[in-house]
């Protein structure tokens, strides 16, 4: 199924991520950003996503339509903060 081996490719690429603060967006196939989000350590936070199952259904339903994600490094999670607020008021 293509869902399931785009889940265990984005794990993939999440293993990679460093352990260092930062903000992360996620996209949709049709390049849209359907979450931003922060965190201490960019690679647990967003390897979280892609390892287990959900408890909530509304993050369930959210990684099932994720196509991609990027990153951004910062260098204190105060910064991670101050940006992932920045990135949410010019999205919506």
């Amino acid at each position: 199924m293509e869902t399931n081996d785009n889940i265990v490719k984005l794990a993939e690429r999440a293993a990679q991520l460093p352990q260092k603060p930062g903000v992360y967006q996620m996209y949709d196939k049709a390049g849209k950003i359907i979450y931003i989000g922060k965190a201490k350590n960019l690679k647990r936070r967003v390897g979280s996503y892609f390892r287990a199952e959900h408890t909530s259904v509304k993050t369930a339903k959210m990684v099932k339509n994720v196509a991609r994600f990027e990153f951004i490094i910062t260098e204190t999670e105060l910064d991670a903060l101050i940006l992932e607020a920045d990135m949410i008021r010019t999205v919506k």
